[in-house]
């Protein structure tokens, strides 16, 4: 049976390196269960191996394994479709995924050797709560729009109206809210609504 398809992997940053007692065997299990791409290896015969996840990259040394020495944490753009593409390729998790108080939804799976890597992306829910007051705003969008918009909300598992003051609070800093992973998301919604037109389309809106 055929390994699953890696999701597209953004990972903003982590560099270590870990001791194996078999360097083959390990770069076949990061490539093919945890979905790293292979870099390069050193030595004749080959000691010391580079393997890259997005643009971060990670060591093997063939060495006696010290999985108890630490663990690897792995700062990524969708932490949620990893874990599904771990899951499916039998990956052994040993913490399931979830939103953690420190601002961090991850979870924690083992190698072959016993090391804990961790992947997961923020969540900034970090600091005391913000008392507010919502109220009702009447909006009317295009219907591809609003499809697009509804399946956006429901992909950060948030609801339509949050989604919405998420982009406000990005436009009030001149940034947008969406990682990388989401916008290539954006990108598969908008052909699955059909939206053909580019950010000034508004201005040629007409109702029918």
């Amino acid at each position: 049976m055929a390994n699953p398809t890696p999701p597209f992997i953004e990972c903003e940053k982590t560099q270590t390196c870990l001791a194996v007692s078999d360097l083959a065997a390990a770069i076949e299990f990061y490539v093919t269960k945890l979905g790293f791409q292979f870099g390069f290896t050193f030595g004749e015969p080959a000691v010391f191996a580079g393997l890259n996840l997005g643009n971060v990259g990670i060591f093997l040394k063939e060495a006696a394994s010290a999985p108890s020495a630490g663990a690897v944490f792995f700062t990524v753009g969708d932490a949620d479709a990893l874990y599904e593409f771990h899951r499916a390729n039998g990956v052994e998790v040993v913490e399931e995924i979830g939103d953690r108080e420190f601002g961090m939804r991850d979870y924690v799976v083992k190698d072959l050797y016993g090391y804990r890597l961790i992947f997961g992306h923020n969540i900034y829910n970090v600091g005391p709560p913000i008392r507010i007051e919502r109220v009702d705003v009447p909006v009317r969008l295009e219907k591809r729009l609003a499809g697009l918009l509804k399946d956006l909300a429901e992909h950060k598992r948030m609801s339509v109206g949050s989604c919405l003051e998420e982009m406000l609070l990005h436009t009030n800093e001149g940034v947008g809210p969406h990682t990388t992973s989401t916008l290539r998301y954006i990108e598969e919604l908008k052909k699955k609504h059909g939206i053909d037109y580019d950010s000034h389309g508004s201005y040629r809106f007409v109702e029918e």
